[in-house]
């Protein structure tokens, strides 16, 4: 195949994490047979964390233009890397970026985007991609007709790779477009604790919880471990028990912890979507024959509202 083109985000003196997961993605499409590795940053400082992370060539934006990050402006930049890498597969972050860049991009190019995938592989000499259907209740596969393939992909989907001495080569693109807005300014969402999709350990709880407030006993369980987090089952989130910012799931946060706790979830296909990365996964369930129970790494079987506190009492002890 002729290649992937990852369209990184630049951030700070290098690219956003998100970015970075993609070069993961695409180092294995890379190896199922989908080509050379390439990307795109708008700017120098970029450059030398995407070919540490295995890029093999990557495409810098050099026009002032474009540190705007607008779709509209970037778009032309873009187009010049594929068209200069002669890549038949574009990856993008679900972000903000994302969700204006890939559309335009398919238009311009007649082709396709596949929006918010998490799953990835190579099928035929073409890119298969899986994401969220009908409200989160399925998952729908997609591939192409048209030779370029476009998809955005959701954050922590994919690892990133580890750093190397990076050995590959560096292209200047000089294109931007023209932006129709202007940005009077830009203020950052205010947050405490650590982000569930950043979290080593998340502990979640579902609709077995039989209420709300027994969210308050996984939250003091997450507080005994350092970069503890909570999260839910959309089924907690829709019945009002816990926020939706912290559902995991196809319609919520892919999240990939070093330990996974799942409280009384049964583990519905849409749920296991957003947490099947994670390195350790602990069910405590009533219900042997659950899904999670099954694909758990240890399973406690008995009433969560015993098990917690007890697990609660001595991880206090090992502190």
């Amino acid at each position: 195949m002729a290649g992937i083109l990852v369209v990184a985000e630049a951030a700070g003196d290098g690219v956003s994490a998100s970015s970075l997961e993609l070069l993961g993605a695409a180092q294995q499409l890379s190896s199922q047979g989908g080509g050379a590795v390439s990307a795109f940053v708008a700017g120098q400082a970029g450059a030398n964390a995407l070919l540490q992370h295995g890029a093999a060539t990557v495409y810098v934006g050099t026009n002032a233009a474009l540190a705007s990050n607008m779709a509209e402006v970037l778009q032309p930049a873009v187009q010049a890397a594929i068209e200069q890498s002669g890549a038949d597969i574009v990856l993008i972050a679900q972000s903000s970026l994302g969700r204006d860049l890939a559309p335009a991009l398919a238009f311009a190019n007649k082709t396709g985007a596949a929006m918010d995938c998490v799953e990835l592989k190579i099928n035929g000499g073409r890119l298969r991609v899986t994401r969220a259907a009908f409200g989160g209740n399925a998952r729908a596969e997609h591939t192409w007709k048209s030779p370029l393939q476009i998809a955005t992909v959701k954050g922590k989907s994919f690892d990133a790779p580890e750093a190397g001495a990076g050995g590959g080569e560096t292209k200047t693109i000089d294109a931007a477009g023209t932006a129709r807005i202007t940005v009077l300014g830009i203020s950052k969402a205010e947050s405490t604790g650590i982000k569930l999709e950043d979290a080593a350990v998340v502990v979640a709880g579902g609709r077995g919880l039989g209420d709300g407030a027994a969210f308050k006993m996984l939250e003091d369980l997450a507080g005994t471990m350092p970069a503890g987090a909570v999260g839910a089952s959309r089924a907690a989130c829709d019945l009002g028990w816990y926020p939706p910012s912290q559902q995991v799931g196809l319609t919520g946060k892919t999240v990939s912890p070093n330990l996974y706790i799942a409280v009384a979830i049964s583990g519905a296909s849409q749920h296991m979507a957003g947490m099947a990365g994670s390195k350790n996964i602990v069910a405590i369930n009533k219900d042997p024959d659950a899904n999670m129970v099954k694909v758990s790494k240890f399973a406690i079987i008995d009433d969560f509202k015993k098990v917690v506190p007890a697990l609660i009492e001595e991880i206090k002890k090992l502190g």
